[in-house]
Formats: C-alpha cells, structure tokens, sequence
C-alpha cells in the first residue's frame, strides 16, 4: 500500500512574501470606493439617484475627494500589470512587494495630499507611486515573462 503525504502545502518563504503585493492589489482595488465614500459622507443632500451629478457640482474636498477616486481608478490598472507581470516573471518577490508597499503608501499620501490641497506635494507623491509602476514593468521586461 502506497503512503500518501496527507500534512498541508507549505508555501516556501518566497511565496509567503508575495503576500504582500497581493494585499496591495486588494487595498488599490478598494482605495476608489473609499474616496467616493469619504465625497458623499455626511452629506445631508447627497442624492443616490444620480451619485455623479451630484458629485459633478461638488466644491471643495468632496469635489477633491471624488477627482481622488477617478485617479485612482486610473491608477489602478498599471499598477496592477506591473505587479501581475513582475510576479509572473518571476522577479524578486521581496522587491516586487517593496515596491507594491511603496506604490501604496505613495497612494495613500496622494489622497491625503488631495483632501488638504497640496497640490504640488500631491505631484510628488504621485510621482514617486508612478516611479515604482514603471520599476515593475521595467523589472517584468528585463526578467522575460514565460
């Protein structure tokens, strides 16, 4: 009779680390709802039958907040590419998930950066989150995807 092997998979460290750049798909994915919650939130007259009328007369951080969300629907397909791509290319996952981390926080600051009218700050960070897309599609090319 043969022995089956019945302990769970392990996954070897650089599978664990690619964790990461997974979890950062996951959080660009969500970062576009977020802003167009933080444009609608707490607003009396705020009308559900036509969100993107209602956001287009918007003023101010809300107006900010929703031009947020459309950036990082924008965002979201590159970065995402590059990951995938990077990932499939089997580049270093510790250096694909340094730069996915990056690319995030890069997000979140961009945000930030927009909802306090920092607009040549916002330019920056966007920037830097733009630099680290471009390194995993530089990265992807250079390792050949199979």
């Amino acid at each position: 009779m043969t022995r089956v092997n019945r302990s769970p998979v392990r996954l070897n460290v650089k599978e664990k680390s690619m964790k990461l750049s997974i979890l950062a798909l996951l959080v660009a994915g969500v970062l576009p709802v977020v802003c167009a919650g933080i444009a609608k939130a707490g607003f009396h007259r705020y009308d559900n039958r036509d969100p993107r009328a209602w956001l287009a007369r918007q003023t101010g951080f809300r107006a900010r907040a929703n031009a947020a969300q459309a950036n990082s629907f924008e965002a979201f397909p590159f970065f995402a590419s590059g990951v995938l791509l990077a990932l499939l290319a089997k580049v270093d996952p510790g250096l694909i998930d340094g730069l996915a981390v990056a690319f995030m926080l890069a997000r979140l600051a961009y945000i930030g950066c927009y909802l306090a009218n920092q607009a040549s700050l916002r330019t920056l960070v966007w920037t830097l989150g733009y630099g680290c897309v471009i390194a995993l599609h530089v990265l992807a090319l250079r390792a050949g995807v199979a």
